[in-house]
C-alpha cells in the first residue's frame, strides 16, 4: 500500500485524528490521552498503534511509561503527493495565463 493512503487511512478517524493534535501540541502517554478523549485506554493504545504503523508518531520508554510524540518525518510523503496535485494546478494556471485563456 502506497505510504500516503496509510496515513490518509489512519487520519481518517475521527479519534485518531484527534489523538495525532494532541500529541502535535506535545508528547503525551497512553494515561494523559485516554484522560481527554471518550475512549477507553485499551482503545487509545490501539489507534497510538495505528499512527504508529503509519509513521505519524513515534513511542519511548520512560520507566514502565511509553511517551508518544510526533514523527517529525510522518507527513513528509503524504505533503509531497499533495504537492504534484498542486504542482499541477500551478501549471496549468500559467499556461492558461500565458496563453491568454480565461482563467
Amino acid at each position: 500500500m502506497a505510504y500516503h493512503l496509510r496515513t490518509l487511512q489512519a487520519l481518517a478517524d475521527d479519534t485518531r485524528r484527534d489523538l495525532f493534535e494532541k500529541i502535535a501540541a506535545r508528547p503525551q502517554t497512553v494515561a494523559d490521552l485516554a484522560r481527554v478523549v471518550p475512549v477507553s485506554q485499551p482503545a487509545v493504545s490501539q489507534h497510538l498503534k495505528v499512527l504508529k504503523e503509519a509513521g505519524l508518531v513515534t513511542d519511548r520508554a520512560e520507566g514502565r511509561r511509553r511517551i508518544y510524540a510526533i514523527d517529525p518525518n510522518g507527513l513528509g510523503p503524504l505533503r509531497a503527493w499533495l504537492d504534484q496535485f498542486w504542482d499541477q494546478q500551478l501549471a496549468a494556471f500559467q499556461r492558461a495565463v500565458e496563453e491568454g485563456d480565461d482563467v
